[in-house]
């Protein structure tokens, strides 16, 4: 059953990287909002058990399946879209047994098992027009599903995760460099006419998000107000913070100025009660994670491990600094959680389940040592 399986591979190191930012994340959640708390602790010791199961399945074999992985994903965004709960104006959820469930957070592992299987099976004709169309047409429907939930920042997540699938995958460099000399203009022009009044492809809520971040201070008490509330309870950390779950009136978030506390702008609670410091450790960690899997992507035995591993260093990488980017304001505020950190069962067992995929690849590796032999 473990056949090629060399357990001294097993990689401790990146499994104790993600137990330690769950737990700091835990740690932050109860600052936050203490009834969270359990659910986040069930889902970290759901998502520990599954990443161990996970690692010992050869991701081979997974691929095999990389059509029905496929169509489980279409499936799980239909489903959810005719048959979904809706909240805040979005249906992206299923309720399980007072929980909810979100599919389109699975999704984005999904799609990367079945685009490593996909390009490896067509990894000699990649640079050819027939391949990229195919790959740029298969990418559409859960865009558009997602899109339509609506959740936008997940969107631009599966397209930003896309892209990397793309370049680990063997993009040339001409490919990749028109795409973006196309691109970019391209969605500035779009964005411009997005943004106009008698335009209603995007919701109003998106444009009035854009708009606070072009020009905060002519909504600083509507949609930019949460953002600037951010930056402030940030600010107001300095080096080493006010103390974790303090009871310090001057306090942000203990007046209550921060909604989404436990989501999406917890790396604000992080910044107030540790400062400096403990943003530092946070980003960090999660620095670490997505290094431990690009080693592993080098050293993986085939083009569909260096997808798996790479593509979850990618979707890590990416929404950690898209999280960070809105509570700073450096980015609109686009709703994504903080990896590891931020509170969401489904968010939380669906990156352990990818980082078990992970491991799974350093067992199968050639060679278990990061840094062995030239990159």
């Amino acid at each position: 059953m473990f056949e090629g399986y060399n357990f001294k591979k097993y990689d401790i190191v990146l499994v104790l990287l993600c137990v330690a930012i769950t737990s700091l994340g835990i740690v932050f959640i109860k600052s936050a909002d203490e009834s969270y708390v359990q659910h986040q602790k069930e889902g970290f010791i759901l998502g520990l058990i599954l990443m161990v199961i996970v690692s010992l399945i050869s991701y081979s074999f997974v691929l095999k399946f990389y059509w029905l992985i496929y169509a489980v994903s279409i499936a799980l965004l239909v489903a959810v879209k005719l048959f979904g709960d809706s909240g805040g104006g979005a249906q992206r959820w299923f309720e399980i047994g007072g929980i909810r469930f979100q599919p389109s957070e699975l999704v984005k592992i999904l799609l990367i098992l079945f685009y490593a299987a996909f390009i490896m099976k067509h990894k000699e004709n990649i640079n050819t027009v027939r391949i990229i169309l195919a790959c740029v047409l298969l990418i559409l429907p859960p865009i558009v599903l997602i899109f339509k939930q609506p959740d936008l920042s997940t969107t631009i997540m599966i397209v930003t995760i896309f892209a990397t699938i793309m370049f680990i995958g063997g993009v040339s460099w001409k490919i990749m460099g028109a795409a973006i000399l196309i691109g970019v203009p391209s969605f500035v022009l779009a964005l411009r006419y997005l943004m106009r009044d008698d335009v209603h492809i995007i919701k109003d809520y998106h444009k009035g998000r854009i708009l606070a971040w072009l020009y905060p201070d002519e909504f600083a008490s509507t949609e930019a107000y949460q953002t600037l509330n951010a930056m402030t309870a940030i600010g107001s950390g300095q080096l080493s913070g006010k103390g974790i779950n303090n009871n310090v009136v001057a306090s942000v978030k203990n007046g209550n100025f921060i909604s989404a506390a436990h989501t999406d702008f917890i790396f604000a609670v992080i910044g107030e009660e540790t400062g400096f410091i403990g943003c530092c450790v946070v980003i960090g960690l999660l620095f670490l994670i997505a290094i431990c899997c690009i080693l592993i992507a080098r050293k993986a035995k085939d083009v569909g491990g260096q997808i798996i591993a790479g593509g979850m260093a990618g979707l890590i990488g990416f929404q950690t600094f898209i999280n960070i980017g809105v509570v700073t304001g450096l980015l609109p505020n686009t709703g994504l959680t903080l990896p590891f950190v931020s509170y969401g069962l489904t968010s939380l067992v669906s990156l352990f389940i990818g980082i078990g995929f992970v491991l799974n690849v350093k067992l199968l590796s050639p060679s278990g040592e990061y840094f062995e032999g030239e990159f």
